[in-house]
């Protein structure tokens, strides 16, 4: 159904939209020589990787020497403004004459070179530049990689509408609820039938199988031909023979010209098709249902059509169910809200009703199959939650995949259950697990589907981008049509839809972060700092000095933390106190009157050397100097 007019207040699509309402010492290279004695102490130069970032947001396009040209007229643009690079903080946005349109706004957990950040966003200067000749925010679906950079995002770029369908719609507006110092949004539900006028391009959507309901792509119309998304995406299958509603759902681009294919390239690696989800719901059924004891599964808050399943079947057996963990709460009320959870209230009981139950019919579904430290199941784990506690004979039931980096936490959570006499079931042992991203074989048919003119790789590591890219060219696909991309890499269609190029010049990227209520770009040398004091800690020196002599007037006071114990260090104590002193004492003397920002400075080079020479190690140095 067509809707040429733009909406502010009213539904974007006849019958089917509606608003759902509003400082440290310097550093040095840590080595041996090749005698085997520690190098000299030198100045540490800044981690590349991170001083290139906070470099590029220098100059008005985040890059002096090489600003971006204007789009020219005929010409489409695309940039991926994040996840490209790595999986998450999902973004994208295309530009075709005065009208950009925008593809997703996810945010990425911190990692381990951006110790003490809560969230990585996508770097949006270039959309904040632009932000009068933005039409729309698109949304493919619910999950934060894809959802979460919303309320920290959409006021710097100028709140568009936001377009989406009903329970994505939702799970917006809940999170917004936390932000109540932003503006209302302008949010319109949309189905696959709908097209959007945006400007002078026109946006539609076709539907795809991923692990949350109500995902799907985007298509916009240009003169050119279709650009198309995928979002995530997987393909509903039986033993490798895609089901017909799949069949009937990518038949859509028989026939059609695609221009431009952008699509999920996260399990790109991976033979075959992925493990249908019918499977894995199958055995979570049998476990369900035949298990004796009393079960707790943990799995992911967003896997909601799993956690529809399993509390549809815990109601079919007779079992009771708690829930554990806030945003598995919120999810499941979000479905109970829109009627997608058919499930008497009944199967639902409180902490209190767990011991006037026998343990046959009791089901915990619980947050924190990754080991997060605060979430519902390792609390459990490690005897803090409040109610719950480990019988022997429990069986767990971790029903998700082990994120990279969470290894060791997951090894930690299993431990500690298995301790208390858990019995453990995960996708080691049982498909009890399925990707929500399409494998090798999947992604082939889906390009044979789509049969675009031109490619890019989206949402994953370089590594799983490349590997998509030899798929598209396994397809038909030219090398000189396929761009792999990085993050803020600006990919222009030219020629009237017959040549595409990637342009030198880059999009502002530099880290943009949120650091607990700061949002925005944090400067290089605090994210220095806090993995120098998290790998060699610190060592404060409190000195007390006469203003006109610069003389000491007692002993400094030295505190160190994570650096080494003082107690057990005296030796070291003392001589740092004779460094202290003579170099506060030499620095000062003669001056009239005293620099001692001059004398700090020197304190700090003077004692960063000797404790590296006496221990190999650099903690940050911190001088205080106290004048009387």
């Amino acid at each position: 159904m067509d809707q040429d007019k733009k909406p502010s207040k009213r539904p974007a699509a006849a019958g089917r939209g509606r608003p759902l309402g509003r400082t440290g010492a310097p550093r040095a290279r840590r080595g041996v020589g090749r005698a085997g004695s520690p190098k000299p102490y030198q100045p540490h130069p800044p981690r590349p990787d991170i001083m290139a970032s906070a470099l590029r947001e220098q100059g008005p396009n985040g890059n002096d020497e090489k600003p971006i040209p204007p789009l020219e007229l005929g010409n489409i643009r695309i940039i991926p403004l994040g996840g490209v690079e790595e999986i998450g903080r999902n973004m994208t946005m295309v530009e075709f004459g005065d009208d950009i349109v925008v593809i997703d706004c996810g945010f990425q957990f911190k990692e381990d070179d951006t110790p003490g950040i809560d969230y990585i966003l996508p770097n949006t200067k270039y959309l904040e530049d632009r932000v009068s000749k933005i039409r729309g925010l698109f949304i493919t679906h619910g999950h934060l990689d894809h959802i979460g950079a919303v309320p920290y995002l959409i006021d710097r770029i100028g709140y568009p509408p936001v377009y989406t369908r009903g329970l994505t719609a939702v799970m917006i507006r809940k999170r917004q609820e936390e932000f109540p110092h932003l503006k209302p949004l302008d949010i319109f539900e949309v189905e696959k039938e709908d097209t959007i006028k945006a400007g002078n391009l026109r946006v539609r959507f076709f539907s795809v199988s991923h692990t949350i309901p109500d995902s799907m792509g985007v298509i916009i119309e240009t003169p050119y031909g279709m650009v198309v998304f995928t979002g995530d995406l997987r393909l509903d299958h039986t033993d490798g023979v895609p089901s017909e509603k799949e069949e009937k759902e990518f038949a859509f681009f028989k026939d059609k010209k695609v221009l431009f294919l952008g699509s999920d390239s996260t399990n790109a690696d991976k033979p075959g098709f992925s493990l249908p989800e019918r499977l894995v719901q199958k055995n979570l059924d049998d476990i369900i249902t035949n298990t004796k004891n009393r079960l707790i599964i943990g799995t992911f808050s967003s896997q909601l059509e799993r956690i529809m399943r399993m509390l549809e079947c815990a109601e079919r057996v007779g079992r009771k169910v708690l829930v554990e963990g806030r945003s598995m709460k919120v999810n499941i009320e979000i479905v109970k809200q829109l009627g997608m959870l058919k499930v008497d209230e009944k199967t639902f009981i409180d902490a209190a009703q767990l011991d006037h139950l026998p343990d046959s019919k009791v089901m915990i579904l619980a947050t924190g199959a990754q080991g997060d430290e605060f979430a519902a199941l390792m609390r459990i784990a490690m005897k803090t939650h409040k109610y719950v506690k480990i019988k022997k004979g429990d069986t767990v039931v971790l029903s998700s995949s082990v994120v990279p980096g969470n290894e060791r936490a997951v090894q930690k959570l299993k431990d500690n259950l298995s301790r208390q006499g858990a019995q453990i079931i995960d996708r080691q042992i049982m498909d009890i697990h399925a990707s929500g991203h399409a494998n090798r074989d999947e992604t082939f048919w889906i390009h044979s589907k789509i049969n675009p003119r031109f490619f890019m790789p989206m949402h994953g590591y370089h590594y799983m981008l490349r590997v998509h890219a030899d798929i598209a060219k396994a397809c038909g696909r030219a090398e000189e049509d396929i761009v792999i991309p990085d993050n803020s890499a600006i990919i222009e269609i030219r020629d009237e839809g017959t040549k595409i190029v990637r342009l030198k010049e880059m999009a502002p990227n530099g880290l943009r972060l949120v650091d607990g209520f700061s949002i925005g770009d944090i400067q290089e040398v605090v994210i220095r700092d806090r993995t120098v004091l998290a790998a060699e800690g610190m060592f404060v020196i409190i000195a007390t000095v006469n203003h006109k002599t610069g003389r000491l007037r007692k002993s400094p006071d030295i505190i160190s933390r994570g650096f080494v114990y003082l107690r057990e260090n005296q030796e070291l104590l003392q001589q740092t106190r004779l460094i202290v002193k003579k170099a506060i004492e030499d620095t000062a003397k003669g001056q009239q009157p005293v620099n001692f920002d001059f004398v700090k400075n020197n304190v700090t080079d003077a004692v960063a050397r000797f404790l590296f020479e006496k221990t190999n190690k650099r903690p940050i140095v911190i001088p205080v100097i106290l004048v009387v």
